[in-house]
């Protein structure tokens, strides 16, 4: 069985306008690194279908649906310069008329995948999706994104496939404020996350709720300091858990090369941290794993980065 890879092309028509660092080319690098490569060789390729309202509003309130809905521009809309027209939903965060579209069918990638992990069909999965996810809550938008795809794969896995404990496990270099804001205190959900101090969105130490065990990390640290805060926070948690899956809020933005932060993390420390995951896998959840495309802004250091990370998936 291979390693399920799935994307949509409408994932490369959402778009922030010129110069925004969430932009198209992000999905165009990693494709054509993962062809290079030899990866694509090596995984089982799906399209995403749409996530429906009833699989989104186990995660998001229905009033949030229908403001995107009414906030979404209709296809061949234009500014008054003639531009495609964007609708701003705060200062970092734009639809165009694709965006809907497309976040429809990044949410559906992880509905997808939890299907395809749980009954069998690929041992795990990784969704090469945008617009990414962590930072979307309830009832809100921000950060690039618009529905928490993570969230969503978890919330499918506990309501369609009967798990009572998920593990939502997220290595941005920010912190998914979105997924605590859905899962903190619920007692069926593990949200482990690391993530640089005193960035965006700015989240202090302090756990928000006995299910969220947090690894913060200070400024130009490396990837020796995030391997003990893992091994000391994380696999603790995970191990006494014992998830039977394991849902990845995959960000690569850590890395020395990108300048969204500042860790100073290398492709290395991708692989060995996948490598835990996977080994807490094996151990509660016969291997099962579902990874999602969330940061990574330097084009070469995200598609290294994640083939990294889908090489220690497809191995």
């Amino acid at each position: 069985m291979l390693t399920a890879y799935i994307t949509h092309p409408s994932c490369e028509r959402h778009d922030m306008g010129e110069g925004h660092p969430e932009c198209p080319e992000r999905l165009h690098a990693l494709s054509d690194h993962l062809l290079i490569k030899g990866l694509m060789d090596c995984v089982q390729p799906h399209d995403a279908p749409p996530a429906t309202r009833e699989q989104l509003l186990r995660v998001h309130a229905a009033q949030w649906l229908d403001q995107l809905e009414r906030l979404a521009p209709p296809r061949g809309a234009v500014d008054e310069a003639g531009r495609p027209l964007h609708v701003r939903l705060d200062a970092d965060t734009q639809l165009n008329a694709w965006t809907l579209e497309a976040a429809r069918h990044a949410a559906g990638a992880a509905v997808l995948a939890v299907d395809l992990v749980m009954g069998g069909a690929a041992p795990n999965a990784f969704c090469a999706v945008r617009p990414p996810g962590h930072h979307a809550k309830r009832a809100q938008g921000a950060g690039f994104c618009f529905f928490n795809n993570a969230s969503v794969a978890v919330a499918h896995a506990l309501a369609a496939h009967g798990l009572t404990r998920v593990a939502l496990v997220d290595f941005d270099v920010h912190h998914g404020d979105g997924s605590e804001d859905i899962w903190a205190g619920d007692a069926r959900v593990l949200l482990c996350s690391s993530f640089q101090r005193d960035l965006y969105p700015f989240r202090g130490d302090a756990p928000a709720a006995p299910n969220v065990v947090l690894a913060p990390l200070p400024a130009r640290s490396g990837g020796q300091p995030m391997r003990e805060a893992i091994q000391t926070h994380w696999l603790p948690a995970l191990a006494a858990f014992a998830p039977q899956l394991i849902v990845v809020s995959a960000g690569f933005d850590a890395h020395r090369e990108d300048e969204m932060g500042n860790l100073g993390w290398v492709e290395s420390d991708y692989a060995w941290l996948t490598q835990r995951i996977l080994e807490q896998a094996r151990a509660s959840a016969q291997g099962r794993v579902v990874s999602l495309l969330e940061g990574g802004y330097a084009l070469s250091a995200l598609a290294r980065s994640a083939a990294a990370h889908l090489r220690e998936l497809v191995q």
